[in-house]
């Protein structure tokens, strides 16, 4: 796996990186731009899912480090995603039932890469993160995982919801962490299980809590009721790595 965050700048440069299906996480387009070349590399990023996004000049010659942009940057993962096949897979190899972390819409990249650490050492079997709305594999999130990236998979989803539906049709149960839920230590986190993480600052979503067939919470005893995104992952998974292998 590449360890570098890349921007690629100029339409050879996204054309190819397209071609070569490198992992791309969005492309910056100038506005009214609308060119042959341009109309391609659009087009080629669509049927990728790929996000486009039409900006001004300005924040074009703002994003360039070469200010010879052509009217188009793109952002390339610094790591390789998976499929979230490949995640089921690999804990039946180990012969182990499946443990997978879904994170909603995680956008500081010192959480995800914190999670990744945590998900590595507890053996979470990969992590699950949105394409929208959400912090990709950047160079920050690398060094923050303090090399958790290089062994943990990721997959990145266009729709967080119809990937739940998916995961039950494949014998799992999808746990959500919310205040509002049962105390962990009388919850069933044995078995092929999904663990839903929201965002910072609004939680899990509701169209994706609705998915879940159970809400767990993190027990709290202080005056302040919310915690950390990666600090409640790594109490939760934690909990769950007590219950499946030490119990």
């Amino acid at each position: 796996m590449d360890n570098t965050e890349l921007i690629l700048e100029g339409r050879n440069a996204v054309t190819e990186a397209l071609k070569a299906d490198r992992s791309i996480d969005k492309i910056f387009i100038i506005d009214g731009k609308h060119d042959g070349p341009i109309k391609k590399i659009v087009s080629e990023a669509r049927k990728k899912n790929i996000i486009v996004n039409f900006v001004s000049k300005d924040k074009l010659n703002d994003i360039s480090v070469t200010k010879k942009h052509q009217g188009v940057i793109a952002y390339a993962a610094a790591y390789d995603y998976v499929d979230v096949k490949d995640m089921i897979k690999y804990a039946n190899d180990k012969g182990e039932a499946p443990f997978i972390l879904i994170l909603d819409s995680i956008e500081d990249p010192h959480n995800l890469g914190a999670i990744l650490r945590t998900a590595n050492i507890a053996g979470v079997h990969g992590v699950i993160i949105p394409k929208r709305r959400a912090v990709g594999l950047t160079a920050t999130v690398a060094k923050t995982s303090a090399g958790a990236i290089e062994h943990t998979r990721v997959a990145r989803v266009t729709n967080v919801a119809r990937t739940i539906d998916d995961l039950k049709k494949e014998g799992f149960w999808i746990a959500c962490a919310d205040m509002d839920g049962e105390l962990m230590y009388n919850v069933d986190l044995k078995g092929s299980l999904a663990i839903v993480i929201g965002n910072e600052g609004e939680g899990v979503s509701r169209n994706v809590k609705e998915k879940c067939d159970f809400i767990v919470k993190v027990p709290m005893k202080g005056e302040i009721t919310s915690l950390n995104a990666s600090v409640a992952a790594g109490i939760l998974t934690y909990e769950a790595l007590r219950q499946r292998d030490y119990n």
